[in-house]
Order: C-alpha cells, then structure tokens, then sequence
C-alpha cells in the first residue's frame, strides 16, 4: 500500500453523507455507501470505481448525489464501474 494515499474521514464527509441519506439520496440502509460517496468528494477524488451497482454505481442515483453534492457546494465525484472507466 506504499505510496497510495488514504482518505480521512472529516466531520465535513460525515455532514455530507448524513445529507445523502436524509434527502432520500440513498436509502437509510446504505449508510456505509453514503459515507464512501461522501469521503471520496470532500477529499477531491476524481473516480470512485465501484461494482456496487445497487446504491453507489447506479444511474439515477448517481445524478442525485452529483446535483446534491453540487448544491454543497462540492465538485462531484465520477461513480463509474471499473469496466465503465475502461471504456471512456
């Protein structure tokens, strides 16, 4: 893992991911989704690679969370499979 930075958790993605959930974004029982959205966009990620195609790769949620991250204020993060990322 040398050489690869690790995100923190900040009280401004916790913030960030409570707001995904409360709004509908995502649904209560994807808390652990909402936060790994909310890490990679308060920390200024470019991808989010993910197979989760259920709460954090899925199309309509992913116009969700860009529209609501930009309303925060935050430059949303690219959600993509890794076979998506490939293709681009």
């Amino acid at each position: 893992m040398s050489g690869i930075e690790s995100l923190e958790i900040t009280d401004e993605s916790v913030s960030l991911a409570q707001t995904l959930l409360e709004t509908g974004t995502l649904p209560k029982k994807a808390t652990e989704d909402a936060l790994h959205i909310a890490i990679a966009v308060t920390n200024g990620v470019d991808y989010l690679l993910t197979w989760n195609c259920k709460h954090i790769a899925n199309a309509t949620i992913r116009q969700q969370v860009e529209r609501l991250c930009r309303l925060r204020g935050y430059e949303a993060v690219a959600i993509c499979t890794p076979e998506e990322l490939l293709e681009a």
